[in-house]
């Protein structure tokens, strides 16, 4: 467990665990629908910082404790305690200018709002029960988003609908977002830690060394030329591809088949 900060005197305000191969990293601080202040944002960089050191967590997963919030956003009834963060190298709300060096997913529940919808965004991959709401209600406050909204959205929804988010701050149900591709997949309410659970395990099963390679390719050849985008792939190393020569070869000898994906 991390954080010094108690939240209304029922513990800390960011837990960390470990369950199988994937590291949890929990907001909990319910009487704020888990909004995050400095010193929780602080906590949440140094679990983010456990899990990159953690060898073994080969997946984090990011929730909310409750099941009513995954994150209402930053504090604003805590506002002076992000001095000294908003300009800060992991960003103000724990991680939000970092990338991870292995995969993340979000498992939302309620609320994800403001900086709370910046830290999903920041996730590989978003799991939102079918109760949830997403969105940008700061921009009728007019708080800025400085957590890497303007920037993720579009990337995952495309720069129309991304802009239809940015500029009007309305909420989304979950099916909406799962029709634009805001979110992963909708569970039933109450599913969401069980099924990005599930998919953590599912994902650190697979060959790691290729699937990492292809990951960061994904991420760091976004928006570059098509042609520096494939010398970026193919810089994945004669070592990625020995594994997955040898990754052939035990397709073709019947091992693997049957098309279920990470997790099903």
């Amino acid at each position: 467990m991390i954080e010094p900060e108690q939240a209304a005197g029922d513990g800390p305000a960011v837990r960390y665990e470990r369950r199988g191969a994937a590291a949890l990293i929990t907001i909990d601080r319910q009487h704020r629908r888990n909004a995050v202040d400095g010193p929780t944002a602080a906590a949440l960089h140094e679990a983010y910082l456990r899990f990159e050191a953690d060898t073994d967590a080969r997946v984090m997963v990011l929730t909310g404790a409750g099941g009513v919030s995954f994150c209402a956003g930053a504090d604003l009834k805590a506002q002076e305690t992000f001095v000294g963060r908003l300009m800060s190298p992991e960003g103000p709300m724990g991680f939000t200018r970092l990338t991870a060096s292995k995969p993340t997913i979000a498992a939302i529940s309620g609320f994800c709002l403001a900086g709370g919808l910046e830290l999903a965004l920041w996730c590989d991959l978003r799991i939102a029960t079918e109760d949830s709401t997403l969105g940008y209600p700061e921009r009728r406050w007019g708080v800025p988003l400085i957590d890497g909204g303007t920037q993720r959205l579009p990337r995952i929804v495309g720069l129309g609908r991304a802009l239809d988010l940015i500029l009007t701050g309305r909420m989304l149900g979950a099916e909406e977002a799962l029709s634009m591709g805001l979110v992963t997949e909708v569970v039933a309410p109450g599913r969401h830690l069980d099924r990005a659970l599930a998919l953590a395990e599912g994902l650190a099963g697979f060959p790691q060394r290729t699937m990492l390679a292809d990951r960061i390719a994904a991420i760091e050849g976004l928006g570059l030329p098509l042609d520096e985008g494939l010398d970026l792939e193919a810089k994945a190393g004669p070592e990625v591809f020995e594994d997955g020569a040898r990754g052939a070869a035990r397709f073709a000898a019947g091992e693997g088949r049957g098309g279920a994906g990470a997790g099903a």
